[in-house]
């Protein structure tokens, strides 16, 4: 854990406790690659459309959907080896990654943050996200990480974010969440904290704020929170 040496802020949210897909880089283009080349392989397409609807779920729980839709089935056995494969083809893309790909405002707002006395944290389903971090330049600003190697249960259970915001060493009700999807913001809500939808209003119904993007949010608006 990395040292903080700024004050902690005045306000009552003390922590920022961040999804990693869709909020501070967009990898979901290399999920939906990866996912469709594996349903390719077993006879069947896999759609865009279909890629949203896996936003914030695990790796297992995307395969049975994908499976479910194309009117497959398969062994507890097969079904390990399938999502192994998805991955190892999704690792070989993300490694690639660059600082380039990290989102519109995203450098701007942790810098901002962080030196504001804000605790950060990462709370993701994926299992690559240190990868993710130290490929796009962005690991340094964290002061914990938690992903899907460390939680058993995946969103809506606020089990990622709970664990962040203890291990921060902060209550719930100091955490705000950021989440581009519906599961992450319902996630935050139950386990307390207030959640900072990134995306549409129409679609984020239950974030406290809602914002297209990271570019458009200013250590003011936490205070305001």
């Amino acid at each position: 854990m990395q040292e903080n040496k700024y004050p902690e802020p005045s306000t009552l949210i003390k922590a920022c406790l961040f999804d990693l897909d869709g909020v501070l880089v967009d990898t979901a283009v290399y999920h939906y690659q990866a996912w469709k080349r594996l349903a390719n392989t077993m006879g069947f397409d896999f759609t865009e459309a279909q890629n949203e609807q896996l936003k914030g779920v695990s790796r297992v729980e995307s395969l049975n959907k994908i499976l479910a839709w194309g009117g497959v089935e398969k062994t507890d056995a097969e079904k390990e080896a399938l999502a192994t494969l998805k991955n190892s083809w999704y690792v070989d893309m993300i490694t690639k990654m660059t600082p380039a790909e990290v989102l519109p405002g995203t450098v701007d707002f942790l810098t901002a943050i962080h030196k504001a006395g804000y605790k950060l944290a990462l709370g993701s389903a994926s299992k690559n996200s240190g990868i993710i971090l130290e490929r796009t330049n962005l690991a340094h600003f964290f002061d914990e990480l938690v992903d899907g190697n460390m939680v058993t249960k995946s969103k809506p259970d606020p089990e990622v974010f709970l664990k962040g915001a203890e291990l921060l060493g902060f209550k719930p009700d100091e955490c705000v969440v950021f989440e581009d999807a519906v599961a992450g913001v319902e996630a935050a809500k139950r386990g307390g904290m207030k959640a900072i939808g990134i995306g549409e209003k129409s679609v984020l119904t239950e974030a406290d704020v809602v914002v297209s993007g990271l570019d458009k949010l200013t250590v003011k608006d936490l205070e305001e929170l």
